[in-house]
């Protein structure tokens, strides 16, 4: 006999059902803050250790979480791969050698694949860090370093779906990874080299003279120049600004909008000599600065374009938004 179709319930039982899951989850992470102790300390010190690979291991729910904390892991100083408990006792044990760490994940901890792996793994001398969510379960006793991911309920209202436990494994796994990252001392240029592809990538690796205009394309006028000349070049580079040098170094800079405050001020511009109205004390920046850094700097003081010059003040470029724009560093 089929069973009936199940009745939607109104969409304001989401929102709460929704809380309650948050709450529920919140709750045990916040749980798992106070249950960390020595172990954990110990867990960080054989990953450190490790002279080859942390190879995580899991299956299911417990082995998606896997696969992302050995992803974390990797990206941040930590040379880590996943290998599926499941396809383990098919060759792909084989990967793991004496100078691993095994870090293996199951919540009840006595998950069939994962216990077949553990004597082999004995046997290599691989050391184990076990993340369960019963220390007296088989998994638990076998490891080198329990952690214990207990939670009290899954945010499943039936109690059944692995959801709170999942979310406790997988800030366990960034803990250690964190920490790891700490200790190594690993900082935005190790992170850069790991992510160069993407938007961290750019935002990490793209430095000002990466995207900076140079040579005929930066607007540029002397220091004897009228405001006619500074309207002319900024005409036809077409970034709103000029810059004002003498014998190559940067005196000041003009803007669209320092003559358009001119025009309502006196009117007529063409008597004035550039030196008299420009501003003296331009904002820079240095070529190899982080382009990210001059995208901030514009940002915080309302400004679409940055003169780059050198540490003797000499000019070597101009940068704009919409060469960060066209960069796809912003």
């Amino acid at each position: 006999m089929s069973q009936p179709e199940p009745v939607p319930r109104p969409a304001a039982n989401a929102v709460a059902l929704a809380r309650e899951v948050v709450e529920i989850e919140a709750r045990a992470v916040a749980d798992l803050a106070g249950r960390l102790d020595q172990g954990f300390e110990q867990a960080v010190a054989l990953l450190l250790a490790c002279r080859g690979r942390v190879v995580v291991s899991g299956v299911g729910k417990s082995g998606h979480i896997g696969s992302k904390i050995a992803a974390t892991l990797a990206s941040t100083g930590t040379p880590a791969m996943f290998v599926h408990a499941g396809e383990a006792a098919h060759g792909d044990l084989g990967m793991v050698t004496r100078q691993d760490v095994l870090l293996a994940l199951s919540y009840s901890g006595e998950g069939d694949e994962l216990l077949m792996m553990v004597p082999i793994a004995k046997r290599e001398g691989t050391p184990l860090i076990a993340l369960t969510g019963n220390p007296a379960s088989s998994l638990a006793k076998l490891a080198d370093v329990h952690l214990d991911v207990h939670v009290d309920k899954e945010a499943c209202p039936m109690n059944l779906a692995p959801t709170t436990s999942t979310t406790v494994m997988l800030v366990m796994g960034d803990a250690l990874a964190v920490a790891c990252l700490d200790a190594r001392g690993f900082g935005p240029a190790d992170f850069a080299r790991s992510h160069p592809a993407g938007a961290l990538g750019r935002r990490l690796l793209t430095r000002v003279r990466d995207v900076m205009r140079t040579g005929e394309q930066v607007p540029r006028v002397a220091l004897k120049a009228s405001v006619m000349d500074a309207l002319h070049e900024i005409t036809r580079k077409q970034i709103g600004v000029t810059a004002v040098l003498e014998g190559g170094r940067l005196m000041g800079i003009f803007t669209d909008g320092d003559l358009r405050r001119l025009l309502e001020r006196v009117g007529d511009v063409r008597p004035l000599h550039l030196a008299d109205v420009m501003t003296r004390t331009p904002q820079t920046i240095l070529p190899d600065v982080l382009a990210a850094e001059a995208a901030r700097l514009m940002d915080e003081r309302r400004k679409n374009v940055l003169l780059v010059v050198d540490e003797g003040g000499q000019l070597v470029g101009a940068i704009s938004m919409p060469d960060l724009l066209a960069a796809k560093v912003i």
